[in-house]
């Protein structure tokens, strides 16, 4: 049997977000917990679901590779259909991989919003092979925070990619994939977290 998703925040709580995990971490994974709690301490109903995989990989200890697109956006279609009957305002997102499927999704089952945590714009060390496609002709009102140092597409890299106008860039200090800064940067991780946070927050609470 296939885990729950984990729930954070009220109940009753007006917006709801599904946060779907990335490519190599569990929901439970401490970016994820980390994030989820904050968006519940500001009043959003979080949802972290399990990918297939990782529902069999922490079934038996195996490590194993994301499943194909197709399965990765039905199994997000199921969880949408099933929040969507208690949800006011429903909300999708993810890290990383999570935000990409997110984002493939976003139109289709007409989110109020898509909130993705470090998108990967092309994989490390290949900017040459962008994944733009989602988010090019994007309608759903979207934001993505984004590390400024991030490997899957830093700032300098995303300044020339041609976004769709409902998407917003919110660049979080000196921060890599999971907005970890360098010591050198005088910032910590607690801090880029609760700035990313605190944007996320904003852009939830205005979502109609």
């Amino acid at each position: 049997m296939a885990p729950k998703p984990l729930y954070d925040g009220p109940a009753d709580a007006d917006a709801v977000l599904i946060l779907a995990h990335g490519a190599g971490q569990p929901p439970d994974a401490d970016f994820m917990t980390a994030m989820a709690e904050r968006l519940a301490a500001g009043g959003v109903r979080v949802v972290r679901p399990w990918f297939p995989y990782m529902a069999r990989a922490a079934a038996d200890g195996r490590k194993r590779p994301p499943d194909g697109a197709a399965k990765l956006l039905s199994a997000l279609r199921e969880v949408i259909a099933a929040e969507r009957a208690q949800a006011g305002r429903l909300a999708i997102g993810g890290k990383s991989m999570g935000g990409r499927i997110a984002a493939m999704l976003a139109d289709e089952v007409g989110a109020a919003g898509l909130l993705c945590l470090g998108y990967p714009f092309h994989p490390p060390g290949k900017p040459e092979r962008t994944r733009l496609e989602a988010l090019a002709a994007l309608r759903t009102p979207a934001l993505i925070c984004q590390g400024e140092r991030d490997p899957f597409g830093n700032r300098d890299e995303v300044a020339g990619y041609g976004l769709s106008p409902s998407v917003r860039l919110a660049w979080i200090a000196d921060g890599e994939h999971s907005f970890k800064p360098r010591k050198a940067s005088g910032r910590t991780w607690a801090q880029n977290l609760d700035a990313a946070a605190g944007q996320a927050l904003h852009f939830l609470r205005a979502l109609s």
